[in-house]
């Protein structure tokens, strides 16, 4: 009969209650998860745990130790960890691909980009934070009329027709169209045909609406016309991890675009991008002095596996509620931004 293997935590959590210097069952090895890392292990007859495999919450693989067939804990050559600072400059330089990336495409260098990534973590911001500076550029050379340029980002679901009205608006050289949580285009047939069109590798990209069109005779619009713009596509789906009928179409896409892959594996490396982003300004409109703002991140740390999410968008809802009331902001959240019981 085999053994099962049996594990001493030294410094873990359940249930946000601190699991120390307990043996138990090992019945699954160490693992990262959206809520952090942890080790799975079988609570039956274990105080305060139920009769069944339970996940221990655990920071890293020095807070548990194997046990050895005579007790004692197996003595194991600890693995290289990446300090925070270099974890933080290592996902800094991820994201400054993604700007890089944004100023080519305004640049009319890079013609098709997909930025794919969980929500929240910043990929809205770097590229929102680029057109804003080609934006400005190219107002002060005359704006849109003047240089035939424009940059806009695009919101939210869009129809084929809508689309092709899109691609034509944006179709000058040197304008940038963000498709920015537009999922619904891939999942139509006709919009992905126009995006693969668009996206080609061709010299010359020509796009065609051979479908009758009252809207589009009415505003004017060609049923054909040269695209020599460029597209960023951002979204939280995967194009390498897509099944049935639009996995061809979406391969299409990527072997025509630049793709960025923006995923953070772990609740730490979620957590030290929204510090690292903290640090770079991105809540200097609050005027928060520095030591309120270093409570709010040390809140926000403390309460990490309480939250809804670990994102951006939580950490500038917290810095809204603060705002709002510096007395009762961490009852606000509370109530307002961490998972009941």
């Amino acid at each position: 009969m085999r053994t099962m293997q049996q594990v001493l935590v030294h410094n873990g959590t359940y249930r946000n209650e601190p699991v120390t210097e307990r043996v138990f069952n090992l019945t699954k090895d160490f693992r990262n998860g959206a809520n952090g890392a942890y080790i799975t292990v079988d609570g039956t007859d274990q105080i305060n745990m139920p009769d069944r495999n339970v996940r221990i919450g655990v920071s890293d693989k020095t807070c548990f130790s194997l046990m050895s067939e005579t007790g004692e804990p197996q003595v194991t050559v600890p693995e290289k960890t990446e300090t925070d600072a270099e974890i933080i400059e290592r996902l800094r330089e991820r994201f400054q691909v993604l700007e890089d990336m944004t100023y080519a495409s305004c640049d009319g260098v890079v013609r098709g980009m997909v930025v794919t990534g969980p929500p929240g973590v910043g990929k809205s911001y770097g590229v929102e934070k680029v057109m804003r500076e080609a934006e400005t550029m190219n107002k002060l050379s005359g704006g849109a009329e003047s240089t035939g340029r424009k940059y806009g980002m695009e919101k939210g679901a869009a129809s084929a027709i809508g689309l092709y009205k899109l691609l034509f608006e944006y179709a000058n050289a040197g304008s940038v169209l963000v498709l920015d949580d537009c999922d619904s285009v891939l999942y139509d047939e006709t919009s992905l045909n126009l995006l693969k069109a668009a996206l080609d590798s061709s010299p010359k990209r020509f796009l065609s609406w051979r479908s009758e069109s009252r809207v589009l005779h009415n505003e004017g619009i060609p049923d054909k016309f040269e695209f020599k713009g460029s597209i960023i596509f951002i979204t939280n789906l995967k194009f390498e991890k897509t099944r049935g009928k639009i996995k061809d179409h979406l391969d299409a896409i990527m072997s025509r675009c630049h793709y960025l892959d923006l995923t953070l594996d772990t609740m730490h490396e979620k957590w030290l991008r929204c510090k690292q982003i903290v640090s770079d300004g991105m809540l200097d409109e609050y005027k928060f002095p520095q030591d309120e703002k270093q409570d709010m991140l040390n809140h926000i740390h403390d309460n990490r596996t309480k939250l809804r999410e670990m994102s951006l968008r939580m950490v500038l809802k917290i810095a809204d509620l603060k705002k709002m009331n510096g007395v009762k902001w961490k009852r606000y959240v509370e109530m307002t931004c961490m998972k009941r019981g």
